[in-house]
């Protein structure tokens, strides 16, 4: 069972990836970018590394996340709010 969850999990993690590089937006990135962590941050609960999960969930999925998302909105206000195509 724990080795089906971890599989899981992997693919899941890579899905998010593939999410985070493949979005049109910059927010939609960001967000696919912590839920990618966080589900990493599981996966290392499973494997039993508590530390390593806590960093990851504190420092990938809280710290990281947080500066981009405040970075794209300060660039776009910068730049008035409109998206060019």
């Amino acid at each position: 069972m724990l080795n089906f969850a971890c599989l899981a999990l992997s693919v899941a993690v890579v899905m998010a990836a593939i999410a985070a590089v493949r979005a049109s937006n910059l927010i939609n990135a960001a967000i696919a970018l912590v839920i990618g962590n966080s589900l990493l941050a599981l996966l290392f609960f499973l494997l039993q590394s508590p530390y390593a999960a806590s960093v990851q969930l504190s420092v990938g999925a809280g710290v990281v996340s947080t500066l981009f998302i405040v970075a794209i909105s300060l660039t776009e206000s910068m730049r008035g709010g409109h998206h060019e195509e």
